[in-house]
């Protein structure tokens, strides 16, 4: 009677024990952990969309005004800057890099085609709100030459263009004082540094500006280093680039000839070459004359840019070097660049996707297949590539400081994540009382030129 009680009272204080109910409770639990792990997932998934849609509107760093913003990672979030540029009377030669020998050759002569980038990045800075007059206060140094100019009017043979660097670099104790880490050298040519021969000797660690990031094929390395060293854009003309006075306009999609063009001169190189064949077996879709340097078949500045505005992709194959200026005046003429060149290198990648506004094809697949990837591609992805590149096309443009977009400022930028807090090399010692001294112990304000290069 105890026992049937007890079994009675046990059963009465837990109604719901059995064993059907363990077994649903059991399934509810399982099935709880399922439903929440899919609903984390789908949260998760939605969640990586949401960004993954908010990085594709932040490709370009477009703000509200207009202009391209840099990310404040590395940079800072405004410019703050002092650059002290070198006068070319303070420094004996320095003029011999500029004019030439003679001093025969100007600076206008000099600020056209693709070496006008170390004559319009001068100027600029002089009358920018970033210089100083103060070497001590000076975060930067710029050193103005133009020596491929200069060089290729005859103005100086290479050896001369060696030795009057290096005579001028043995003037400047701030050179020595840093061993040349905050001094800036423009080389605008596919040359690159190279243009002054002993580069490795005494450029090994300052700040070059060039838009050539490699010249493997005719050396045994390249000057550029992508810690130290800027990519800048290539001077585009400026009758191009100038808004509402472009020498000519887009063409609609419907309107263009050719699926793609190649116009540049051939001068033997591989690449280039089998364009040119290209273009023979394919001539209803790519236009690739041979140019010439002179003659009645030369093409004029307008004749260029009327022609390569008539085709959907402009194809920019490897030259003397791995650059070329086509990249960027296809922007302004508004077809898609195709970058047919494996070592090139391009500017402010920190702010731009170039996947999202170029393409980039091996250079060992010239050829029909080329074609046919081009024509697969819908005119409205084509368009919608050339609105991004119409988008950042301002950093292109070798305009003046005071607009919000220009491939000045995007350097000056460049350059902010230079500037270092301290400088040291190895002919620069240091005391307990903050005191910089030279080898014999001698303070830098009484440092005399000409001097030791480190």
């Amino acid at each position: 009677m105890m026992a049937s009680l007890n079994k009675t009272r046990t059963f009465a204080s837990n109604p719901f024990c059995t064993r059907a109910h363990q077994i649903v409770a059991l399934i509810l639990i399982a099935t709880t952990f399922f439903l929440t792990r899919t609903f984390d997932q789908s949260f998760s998934s939605c969640n990586y969309t949401s960004n993954a849609l908010k990085r594709s509107q932040d490709l370009f760093f477009v703000n509200n005004g207009g202009s391209i913003s840099w990310p404040d990672r590395g940079y800072g979030n405004y410019l703050s800057l002092k650059i002290y540029v070198y006068n070319e009377r303070e420094i004996d030669g320095l003029k011999e890099l500029m004019y030439g020998r003679d001093g025969k050759i100007s600076a206008d002569s000099c600020v056209k085609g693709q070496w006008g980038t170390q004559v319009k990045i001068h100027r600029m800075l002089l009358e920018s709100r970033f210089r100083t007059l103060k070497k001590e206060e000076a975060d930067l140094f710029f050193i103005p030459t133009y020596v491929k100019c200069v060089r290729m009017m005859g103005g100086l043979s290479d050896k001369e263009i060696n030795a009057t660097y290096v005579k001028v670099l043995s003037q400047m104790p701030y050179f020595r004082l840093s061993g040349g880490r905050n001094h800036i050298f423009v080389f605008p040519s596919g040359a690159g540094a190279h243009l002054f021969r002993s580069w490795p000797t005494y450029l090994n660690r300052s700040i070059i500006l060039t838009p050539e990031g490699d010249r493997t094929d005719k050396r045994d390395t390249s000057a550029f280093n992508t810690w130290k060293d800027i990519i800048i854009p290539g001077n585009v003309d400026d009758g191009v680039t100038k808004y509402g006075a472009s020498l000519v306009q887009p063409l609609p999609l419907s309107k263009r000839k050719y699926l793609a063009n190649f116009l540049g001169r051939v001068q033997g190189k591989v690449g280039r070459v089998k364009l040119v064949e290209l273009a023979k077996q394919f001539p209803d879709k790519l236009e690739s004359p041979e140019l010439k340097f002179s003659g009645p078949d030369k093409l004029g500045r307008k004749d260029y840019f009327e022609h390569l505005r008539n085709a959907k992709f402009c194809l920019a194959p490897r030259g003397e070097s791995s650059w070329t200026l086509r990249f960027y005046e296809s922007y302004f003429v508004e077809c898609v660049p195709v970058i047919l060149s494996d070592q090139v290198e391009l500017p402010f990648q920190n702010v731009v996707d170039y996947s999202k506004i170029s393409i980039k094809w091996p250079s060992t697949l010239t050829g029909p297949q080329l074609l046919e990837y081009l024509e697969s591609i819908p005119d409205e992805e084509i368009e919608a590539m050339i609105a991004r590149g119409r988008q950042i096309r301002c950093l292109y443009v070798y305009a003046p400081e005071t607009e919000p977009c220009s491939a000045f400022v995007g350097i000056m930028w460049e350059l902010q994540r230079k500037v270092r807090q301290f400088h040291q090399s190895a002919e620069t010692f240091w005391l307990h009382n903050g005191s910089i001294v030279n080898r014999n112990l001698v303070q830098f304000h009484n440092w005399k030129p000409p001097m030791p290069l480190p």
